[in-house]
């Protein structure tokens, strides 16, 4: 349901909106081009165009290995069809792309791309410039149905935030995909100082009374609403706006 606060929030948040590409590669020379490519083509093309939420990971952990994650923030579908459009006419990250494609083999394996919306208690993304690159968790919960979704939305948005800041855990965005796979969904990016950290915050949440009651209560009124999660451990790469 959107509420005139809502609507104002989201009218006045810069990110709305994020393409979430994923780049699945082989151990060769393909990690070390698509970073060449992402630092000197691709990011100095969006400072040019583009305002929004910039973000670049490499998977620490997951399913695939190497990847390669670009997060990308909008405040409207009209906005990131204008960038789209914008980077195809753009002759300097054009001559970058073909140099990129044209290697002695292909840039990557394969890659996929999500469109998410930012959910109604989504912070607005800040660009920090950590001293060191951080670790971010790419968590998605796949709910069975949409109802379990708007359960899962209260719940976050009503006693698990709270829990989640007191316990060290403080994700930069929540959204639920738009276009993409497994959805329903809920998916949310979260920065930690070092794996050493999230485990001690995780454990921390893990073992909180109120978390412990909210989950039952949860569980016992819509069922298990996040049937499947999917994580992913990521490592800011240093060029990202966002590290």
């Amino acid at each position: 349901m959107i509420t005139g606060s809502t609507a104002k929030a989201a009218a006045e948040r810069q990110n709305n909106f994020f393409l979430l590409q994923t780049y699945h590669l082989r151990n060769s020379t393909q990690g070390p081009r698509i970073n060449e490519f992402m630092s000197q083509g691709l990011l100095p093309a969006l400072d040019r165009f583009h305002t929004g939420a910039r973000i670049f990971l490499e998977a620490v952990v997951a399913a695939h290995m190497p990847q390669f994650v670009a997060v990308l923030g909008f405040r409207s579908l009209e906005e990131a069809a204008a960038l789209s459009t914008k980077l195809n006419g753009d002759g300097v990250l054009r001559k970058f792309y073909s140099a990129w494609e044209s290697g002695p083999e292909p840039p990557y394996e394969h890659y996929s791309q999500a469109l998410l919306k930012a959910a109604d208690y989504c912070p607005e993304v800040e660009t920090v410039a950590a001293a060191k690159p951080r670790i971010f968790e790419l968590r998605t919960y796949h709910a069975p149905t949409w109802r379990q979704l708007a359960a899962l939305h209260k719940r976050f948005a009503g006693p698990e935030i709270k829990i989640f800041h007191r316990s060290g855990v403080h994700p930069i965005l929540y959204s639920e995909t738009v276009i993409g796979p497994n959805m329903p969904n809920l998916t949310y990016l979260t920065p930690f100082e070092s794996l050493a950290a999230r485990e001690k915050a995780w454990d921390t949440f893990a073992g909180d009374p109120e978390w412990v009651k909210v989950r039952k209560e949860s569980i016992d009124a819509y069922g298990q609403i996040s049937s499947v999660i999917q994580i992913t451990l990521l490592r800011a790469a240093p060029y990202s706006p966002i590290r």
